[in-house]
């Protein structure tokens, strides 16, 4: 009982984590490209290329956030709980 709850309460904090560098990687993202965008040279408005670049970065980084938050996390909390009852 006690391994599903420090699990639970686990998960609920990589959620968090999770939805916060979510948030914060894309305003970094958007931030990038507005400054692309400002620089010149950059075809169609303004909004259309930050859009269209903000898509290609949404299929790109979501798969890592989830390996190095979530994934990685709950490995290293097995392996201990391994380690200290069986080894």
């Amino acid at each position: 009982m006690a391994v599903a709850r420090l699990f639970l309460i686990a998960f609920v904090v990589l959620t968090v984590i999770y939805i916060s560098l979510s948030f914060y990687s894309r305003a970094r993202a958007r931030d990038r490209l507005e400054a692309e965008w400002d620089e010149g040279d950059k075809p169609g408005p303004r909004e259309a290329y930050i859009k269209h670049g903000l898509a290609d970065y949404d299929g790109s980084l979501r798969r890592k956030l989830i390996l190095g938050v979530y994934i990685v996390p709950m490995a290293l909390i097995c392996l201990i709980i391994y380690l200290v009852n069986f080894a």
